[in-house]
């Protein structure tokens, strides 16, 4: 069984016609099966009001479709949300008689550069997306787990029950999991994907746990499920960033920023900033409101969110 996760960027509801309307709320989820392989479109339903559900749309994508109607501020701040959050692969759909020559400097030097131009014909685009689908390499799932918390409520009946992805490794039914930034552990009492039982899940798989031993209200979006004990839940942070050509002026001490990593976006305040000559190559330091839950060697977003017409900024290395 393979998964694939499609971040949708353009009109709202476009996925609506790709696949079966599921969980909504800031961002809504749309799935797509056929046999054993299931395609899960993401769709940022409260962008741009808010900024969250975009990086939330990106950061748990595979594979990006972007649709344009209009070359447009927004659209510029979607493509480099796409670049910072390194989604690498994806298609563009352009309608309202736009052409790939009107759009290739906005994408030169982005990850959306590869990114390959389709029609817009959404039986064609279900089907292949489900050839990508296919094409995924079957997950193993070697080593200790981790799941990101999207979506989290309680069932009558069944008791607390969250939705995520498998971001690395593979977790078993009956696992004992730590609920990473907090000191509680939770007990995997079922694993669904796309409304099947099954006794274990891997990278990449969209789940709903059922958990034992802790309740709604001790959860929150963003929350790992792991026992990796090599993940790290961090306060404080001085590390390198990298900040896109767009943003025109250098980051200052006491500004407030926005750090995205899996499913966290995380106030944090910059409290110094040093570089060698090169203000988008600054090393800085960082004060959160609350940890940020992260394997080795990952990489966050940086968002500003009085910004104005872009408010992703860069990104930022995480030792």
């Amino acid at each position: 069984m393979a998964n694939l996760n499609v971040a949708v960027i353009g009109p709202n509801d476009y996925a609506k016609d790709l696949g079966k309307k599921g969980t909504a709320s800031d961002i809504t989820l749309y799935d797509l099966k056929q046999g054993t392989d299931t395609v899960t479109f993401i769709e940022a339903t409260k962008y741009p009001d808010r900024l969250a559900p975009l990086f939330y749309t990106a950061s748990m994508a595979d594979l990006a479709l972007v649709v344009i109607d209009v070359i447009n501020s927004q659209l510029g701040e979607c493509m480099v949300m796409l670049h910072c959050a390194n989604v690498r692969k994806g298609y563009i759909v352009l309608r309202n008689y736009l052409t790939p020559e009107q759009v290739a400097p906005l994408t030169k030097g982005t990850v959306l550069e590869s990114y390959r131009f389709i029609e817009d014909d959404k039986n064609a685009i279900r089907e292949r997306l489900l050839e990508e689908t296919r094409a995924v390499a079957p997950q193993v799932g070697q080593g200790k787990g981790a799941v990101t918390i999207d979506h989290f409520f309680n069932v009558k009946g069944v008791g607390t029950v969250i939705l995520g992805t498998v971001a690395y490794g593979r977790i078993v039914r009956h696992d004992d999991l730590k609920v990473l930034p907090t000191a509680r552990t939770a007990l995997v009492r079922s694993i669904q994907k796309h409304d099947d039982d099954f006794e274990d899940a891997v990278a990449g798989d969209r789940v709903g746990l059922a958990l034992k031993n802790i309740d709604v209200e001790q959860l929150d979006r963003g929350h790992v499920l792991t026992l990796d004990d090599k993940v790290l839940c961090r306060s404080d942070i001085t590390a390198p960033a990298e900040l896109v050509n767009y943003w025109k002026t250098p980051l200052k001490e006491g500004m407030v920023l926005h750090l995205g990593h899996w499913m966290q976006f995380i106030s944090a305040r910059v409290e110094s900033v040093q570089d060698s000559g090169d203000f988008r190559r600054p090393t800085v330091k960082l004060s959160l409101d609350k940890p940020v839950v992260h394997p080795p060697g990952s990489r966050a977003v940086l968002m500003y969110l009085e910004g104005g017409k872009l408010r992703v900024i860069g990104s930022l290395a995480l030792a």
